[in-house]
């Protein structure tokens, strides 16, 4: 069995995409499909055995993929993974600038190194990434960046840095999209809400004891899967999304247009589209099950 994408095959052939963070979760299905849709896949992330992991599943797979160990906060590594992949492959098509992450916590507990160590992986980290992939390649060449937000609409209490981080990601989006226009460069976000993936089993139990009561919080009263996130950047990364820059799609079931004065009803008439064949419930959601 294959990737089950819905868009067409070979629509990346001869591209060269980055994805960070594609050692797990949502960057790992990403990083799944652009291969399928003949893209040489690019995965970075901190921890080189996830993804030689990922990359062994995706040569196995039939496609065409390399790794690079590097921490997106780190400005050397950052234009020496770049420079490597524009040495190796000669181009570079795509960045998906998915790698970040947080923890849930009060704003009066967080300290001030805490808070700009979850800025800087959520939002300096990509800007780095971003930057150089404009310098060193897209500036004279066209290409398409997809950056990785949130559901940070209205606030995030217990996750304020990340954010304010995010938000951050969202306003410098929109800024690249204007500044970069001139050299064909489109920059998008996608804004995920309540994604059952990998990420749900590296929260505390108080974190997880919260992520079990959201569904019912949802107007399509369900998480989302990783592949419906996978399809709104690839569909962003496509030729179909030409004429978007500076936009966000989110992917979050309609959560923040639930409000207080309407009380939403029950239902289990939303389905998962499932298009990543190696997909895997978190362990939350299976010790549920």
């Amino acid at each position: 069995m294959s990737y089950q994408s819905v868009f067409r095959p070979g629509l990346f052939a001869g591209q060269t995409i980055i994805v960070t963070g594609g050692g797990s979760g949502i960057g790992r299905c990403t990083a799944h499909e652009l291969a399928s849709l003949g893209a040489h896949v690019v995965l970075v992330g901190r921890t080189i055995e996830k993804l030689e992991t990922v990359k062994a599943e995706i040569i196995e797979d039939g496609g065409s993929v390399s790794a690079y160990a590097c921490d997106i906060r780190d400005e050397a590594a950052v234009i020496q993974t770049i420079d490597a992949v524009l040495q190796t492959r000669g181009r570079l098509d795509g960045l998906v600038n998915n790698a970040g992450g947080q923890y849930r916590t009060a704003l009066k507990t967080i300290s001030t190194k805490g808070f700009e160590a979850v800025v800087r992986n959520n939002l300096t980290g990509g800007f780095i990434f971003m930057r150089e992939a404009y310098n060193r390649w897209m500036e004279h060449n066209g290409g398409a960046i997809v950056n990785i937000i949130a559901d940070i609409w209205n606030g995030w209490p217990d996750i304020a840095h990340s954010g304010a981080a995010r938000a951050g990601m969202l306003n410098l989006s929109e800024s690249a999209a204007c500044e970069w226009a001139v050299s064909n460069v489109r920059v998008n976000t996608v804004a995920p809400g309540g994604i059952a993936s990998s990420g749900f089993d590296t929260y505390t139990p108080e974190a997880k004891a919260k992520i079990l009561e959201f569904p019912p919080t949802v107007p399509l009263q369900r998480y989302g899967s990783e592949s419906e996130v996978a399809a709104a950047i690839v569909y962003l990364l496509s030729p179909a999304a030409a004429y978007i820059t500076g936009s966000c799609i989110r992917v979050d079931g309609g959560t923040p247009n639930a409000r207080n004065t309407w009380k939403l009803e029950p239902h289990q008439r939303s389905k998962p589209f499932e298009g990543f064949h190696r997909a895997k419930l978190p362990e939350l959601l299976r010790e549920k099950v």
